[in-house]
């Protein structure tokens, strides 16, 4: 899900896009920065033994009541909102549908969420649209819904290019629908196409990555998502491997080091194609707008900080305070839905589902004070290839507080983690695999009897609430 908040200086980081945010502390004057939306489709054709997200295969029969629930919700958003602090902008510029599959669902059914959106917000003519996708689920019919709803970005979940990678993991498609799929989104005049890999995956080797790397070069695709396979007892197959078994083809899952060896053997291949990272997991081809890549809109907002907003099952969102909250010091909120098709639609089971939404959220919501907020700035800018600028973090949050994290930094130089140019902090490459222990010297551990300072629990940024 899946990130920004209320800024304290009026200042537009690089690549945003349209009318930021932003606060000048003299003035209190607000410009007013669109939103993000994202909306979860927690159905699969099947789950594939890696994944640890909040989607399953379910019954077609839930499908219907799920996408009028969130419709609801979407009607609701502004009332919501408000009940909970958050203040709403009706301005749109990224739609975001992830899971989940949502080509599973109906065209009908997929129809009636873009018009949900269009119906109760106020979406710019060049909004980022982007919905993913399997290969092998792009029927006629739903790739005829995706034009009219304006989808102008697809996300496949391709994973490998090697067919017994695909199926050891449960995944359905092969090498030639992936690129017969590709080739009918281009047909169809959907040029800007994402596709993900995965790291790590049983039988995987260096010859096979490089097979992967080599076909999604060959494919001409302007975005990559590369992602390092995650073992944890949340996924099938993280569950066996770590009890030390032989299901979901677990002892042929290569071990971290060749994990790591395979992610930079990418970083530094993607790169000589023309294809290069601006984030973590990331790789875009150039152009001469935004940053100068092809990068995904919609996820610049979690990791730039501007406010989105998330409906369905286990979305994310984070506005800036508003009202009581704002006058306390609090500068966003952060909330997020049931990880649970059942968690999330017992509130619709509710004689007042409104309020049974706002009760669920409420009991969810994280608030992000001045401290928070910087933790968040480091956090979250760093996964960035440009990293942040100490200059301006400081002018956002003052010299004295930014001091504070001056040890931090030193220890993680040193330690080869981070590098420092010029007043600019940014991950190096050893960094990266080790993001995780980087971030965490940025976080102070602490919790708010009223409900929740932001403490030591990250936005989830790989996935945030997507690819």
């Amino acid at each position: 899900m899946t990130t920004r908040r209320f800024m304290n200086f009026l200042e537009v980081p690089r690549g945003l896009r349209i009318g930021e945010i932003i606060l000048k502390p003299q003035s209190r004057t607000v410009v007013v920065v669109p939103l993000g939306i994202y909306i979860s489709v927690p159905f699969c054709r099947t789950k594939c033994s890696f994944c640890n997200f909040a989607s399953d295969v379910f019954s077609r029969s839930a499908f219907n009541g799920y996408v009028k629930q969130v419709a609801t919700e979407i009607a609701l958003a502004e009332q919501i909102a408000q009940c909970l602090g958050g203040t709403f902008e009706r301005g749109v510029d990224s739609i975001y549908l992830g899971g989940g599959t949502p080509s599973v669902l109906a065209s009908e059914q997929l129809k009636a969420l873009f018009r949900a959106v269009q119906d109760n917000f106020d979406v710019a003519a060049a909004a980022e649209t982007t919905v993913e996708c399997a290969p092998g689920t792009l029927t006629d019919p739903i790739l005829q819904v995706l034009l009219e709803g304006k989808v102008n970005r697809v996300s496949l979940g391709v994973q490998s290019f090697v067919d017994k990678e695909c199926s050891s993991v449960g995944r359905l498609h092969t090498r030639e629908i992936t690129l017969s799929d590709i080739a009918r989104l281009r047909a169809a005049g959907i040029g800007n196409i994402s596709i993900d890999l995965i790291a790590g995956l049983p039988h995987q080797t260096a010859e096979s990555w490089d097979f992967s790397l080599s076909e999604t070069l060959a494919s001409g695709v302007p975005h990559v998502s590369v992602y390092m396979l995650e073992v944890d007892e949340d996924s099938r197959l993280g569950n066996e491997l770590l009890a030390g078994g032989s299901r979901y083809h677990a002892h042929y899952v290569p071990d971290e080091d060749l994990t790591a060896d395979l992610y930079l053997a990418a970083c530094e291949k993607l790169e000589r194609g023309g294809v290069y990272q601006y984030e973590i997991s990331n790789f875009a081809r150039a152009v001469t707008h935004g940053i100068g890549l092809r990068d995904s809109g919609h996820n610049l907002k979690y990791w730039t900080r501007q406010p989105y907003l998330g409906f369905g099952v286990d979305a994310h969102s984070m506005l800036r305070a508003s009202g009581d909250l704002a006058a306390q010091g609090i500068q966003a909120i952060r909330i997020a839905t049931p990880d649970t098709l059942e968690g999330y639609s017992s509130a619709a089971m509710q004689l007042q589902p409104g309020n049974a939404r706002v009760a669920q959220l409420l009991a969810s919501r994280t608030l992000v004070d001045a401290q928070s907020a910087l933790e968040e700035e480091f956090f979250l800018g760093l996964r960035l290839n440009r990293g942040v600028s100490l200059v301006e973090i400081a002018a956002r949050h003052g010299a004295e507080r930014v001091g504070q994290c001056d040890a931090a930094i030193s220890e993680l130089i040193n330690a080869g983690l981070l590098q420092r140019e010029n007043n600019r902090l940014r991950l190096t490459p050893r960094g990266r695999l080790l993001s995780n222990e980087v971030f965490g010297r940025f976080i102070k551990d602490r919790h708010d009897e009223a409900g929740g300072r932001y403490t030591t629990a990250t936005p989830d940024s790989s996935n945030i609430n997507h690819r």
